[in-house]
């Protein structure tokens, strides 16, 4: 299947709701990584695994005093780690999404969609899981403590939370994968498998965003209060789990200087935040950028 870039919820303007239209792109433009990534070539070690600029030391003196081998060795295994807390929050989202279907009527396209969703994201999971084994590293988790708040956000987020949540770990990931997957620089397979998560889930973001209106309109102040809060503390704990520092020891780093320098590291920030202007303008839309949600976004650095 030819990998295609263009973002599907911009095809056609047929009439119907957005879950029909949704549908109706999945049925035109999907992909099943088990036969449309290489997972077949041996890893080439003279590519990145992402571009060198989306790392957490580029730019820092360390950076220049790594071999061109090791910045190769670090830009795979920070690859690696951020398809893993992909694949941890992906998990989190498909109960939640799960349950809020869970009473609605079956021959509701938005049901459907839903399903379709949930199927993208069980490919996508094993998909990352795949890419990470090939890129030679572990199964990179969180910490106990986030593993654990993670079960807590499943159970507690509701409606908006999980739609919500659905775009701030998408967004993040949609940007910087758009930069991997048009970088010659980046090792192929990796590119594919960006190319596929993005085409997918542009679709997913736009389903979330619709949602995340829908469910806000009947929301009280107290209860989009509440959840512009879950959102948040998620983003954070999020973008907070992408780099595991045992990355650092993987590549042949002191893991205490590398720690100091990504935590100090304006350029990673900068990237972080430009990331995310879309998305905080959407909830700044919605209400949803409510003064303590922006306590924790202020600390991931997403504004």
């Amino acid at each position: 299947m030819a990998h295609s870039t263009v973002r599907p919820e911009n095809e056609g303007h047929h009439d119907g709701s957005t879950a029909e239209r949704l549908l109706r792109s999945a049925a035109k433009l999907s992909y099943d990584p088990a036969v449309d990534v290489d997972w077949d070539t041996p890893l080439d070690k003279d590519f990145h695994g992402q571009s060198p600029e989306w790392n957490s030391l580029y730019g820092t003196a360390y950076w220049h005093e790594m071999t061109e081998e090791q910045r190769k060795e670090l830009t795979r295994q920070e690859t690696a780690s951020v398809a893993s807390t992909g694949i941890w929050f992906e998990m989190i989202l498909q109960q939640m999404v799960l349950r809020d279907i869970y009473r609605m009527d079956h021959t509701d396209p938005r049901f459907q969609w839903a399903l379709t969703e949930i199927a993208d994201e069980c490919r996508h999971s094993i998909m990352f899981a795949r890419g990470s084994q090939k890129l030679g590293a572990p199964a990179y988790r969180p910490r106990r403590a986030v593993l654990e708040l993670g079960r807590f956000m499943k159970t507690v987020g509701f409606g908006e939370a999980a739609y919500a949540g659905i775009l701030v770990a998408e967004e993040v990931l949609d940007v910087m994968q758009r930069d991997w997957m048009r970088d010659e620089r980046v090792v192929p397979f990796v590119r594919t498998i960006s190319n596929i998560h993005v085409v997918e889930e542009s679709r997913h973001m736009k389903f979330a965003r619709d949602e995340t209106r829908r469910n806000l309109a009947r929301a009280s102040r107290a209860r989009r209060h509440f959840q512009a809060l879950v959102v948040a503390i998620a983003a954070y704990y999020i973008i907070t789990s992408l780099v595991n520092p045992e990355v650092y020891v993987r590549a042949g780093l002191d893991p205490e200087r590398a720690r100091r320098e990504a935590a100090a590291n304006e350029h990673y920030k900068a990237q972080l935040r430009a990331s995310c202007s879309g998305l905080m303008e959407f909830l700044a839309d919605v209400g949803m950028l409510t003064r303590p949600a922006l306590f924790f976004y202020q600390r991931a650095h997403l504004v």
